[in-house]
């Protein structure tokens, strides 16, 4: 289990700042405690497969065409996770076990991913 508590840092929700009270990696689940009381789930392999980086999600060039690399081949270490990082008072960045770690997961945005959302 990788536990990372983090008390700080912050996202808007429906007009109010909602911030990050606890982080757990349960079982193959991130689980994300808020302090509005809500909790996220979302499996390894989902947080994984939405990964925002350029190179998982391409990227947009001036005239809005979207430019992507070869695909990424996943494996079994790529839905393992090593560690989480917080970014700035907004974010986490995740390291898998194949160790890509581009990817900075807003806290929005871990909410909207949310399977159960």
């Amino acid at each position: 289990m990788i536990n990372v508590g983090i008390d700080s840092g912050a996202t808007l929700r429906y007009g109010r700042v909602v911030r990050l009270i606890d982080l757990q990696i349960i079982g193959t689940e991130l689980a994300v405690r808020w302090d509005d009381k809500t909790e996220t789930f979302v499996p390894l392999e989902i947080l994984r497969r939405r990964c925002p980086c350029a190179a998982c999600q391409g990227e947009t060039d001036v005239m809005g065409q979207v430019h992507r690399g070869p695909d990424i081949p996943l494996t079994e270490e790529s839905f393992r996770l090593v560690r989480v990082s917080p970014v700035g008072g907004y974010g986490l960045q995740p390291v898998w076990g194949d160790g890509h770690s581009t990817g900075i997961f807003s806290f929005d945005y871990l909410r909207r991913i949310d399977p159960q959302s």
